[in-house]
């Protein structure tokens, strides 16, 4: 959450990222995986970024001291779309999720497998939803962020995660928008990446999946590339590949002993 325009973040910005010869960080910034969760512990990364959002939301609403969601919508059912439907429907949130593609096919199955309804907006507009407290916008579809402004209900927070470009422009009923976020108390917030407090709650909502949901997780986990000397096949995956939710290179076994020297350096490595 820096202000600086110039910054240093490993794999995204001015420093190369962890696939080095030698691993090595302060223990400040590493948190501890449970045995249970070691083959899933690589979805901790695109769900921190999920939590973040929606514990940020949780904060800002502090302000209003009775705030208590009840019904949610998220837009998207991509990787992230899924991380943040997982954890609202933890926290027993109804959840509604509006994705492009009519079900059904995998990214549905997983949305109702925990409980929630999936909605095709080639069947039914956003608008057509009712209002929600809360809207988590994961489409990398703009325009649909002033779709979400108007969906959202009184008291309510949107949170974009969509990281966009391009020139879409759309027109909006600007007057009314403006109108209903003024005397709704409504707020809108973007939201990218997250900290160790998020990788915390990640690893926490995934063991909590685990009990709930049994198997969900590792359902995410569509694309498994084994060893780095296949890097090809997965960026070419991450870049053109079909119905990809979690696409993941396997470094080593994860019954590597602790110190043994395999062909390949034994952690995982998430790319997705």
């Amino acid at each position: 959450m820096t202000t600086d325009e110039v910054y240093f973040e490993r794999g995204v910005s001015r420093r190369h990222g962890y696939l080095t010869e030698y691993y090595v960080d302060d223990p400040e910034y590493i948190v501890k995986v449970p045995d249970g969760l070691s083959d899933i512990a690589v979805l901790a990364e695109p769900l921190s970024v999920s939590e973040k959002g929606i514990i940020q939301a949780f904060e800002i609403q502090r302000r209003l001291k009775v705030w208590q969601p009840r019904k949610a919508a998220v837009l998207g059912a991509g990787t992230i779309g899924l991380m943040a439907i997982l954890i609202l429907r933890l926290r027993g949130i109804d959840v509604t999720v509006f994705g492009r593609t009519r079900a059904p096919y995998l990214n549905s199955e997983l949305v109702e497998a925990l409980g929630a309804r999936y909605v095709s907006t080639q069947d039914e507009p956003l608008r057509e939803g009712g209002r929600f407290d809360l809207i988590y916008e994961a489409t990398g579809f703009a325009p649909i962020v002033f779709e979400a402004m108007e969906a959202l209900g009184k008291n309510g927070v949107l949170v974009l995660a969509s990281v966009t470009g391009g020139n879409q422009t759309v027109e909006v009923p600007a007057a009314k928008i403006n109108l209903e976020f003024v005397l709704g108390n409504k707020v809108m917030v973007g939201t990218v990446n997250g900290n160790r407090e998020y990788f915390e709650a990640a690893i926490r909502d995934l063991a909590m999946a685990q009990a709930q949901y049994p198997g969900w997780a590792r359902r995410l986990m569509t694309h498994p590339v084994q060893g780095l000397d296949n890097y090809r096949q997965l960026i070419d995956t991450l870049t053109s590949g079909q119905d990809v939710i979690k696409a993941f290179c396997e470094i080593a076994p994860l019954d590597t002993p602790v110190g043994a020297k395999p062909a390949n350096a034994p952690m995982a490595v998430g790319s997705r």
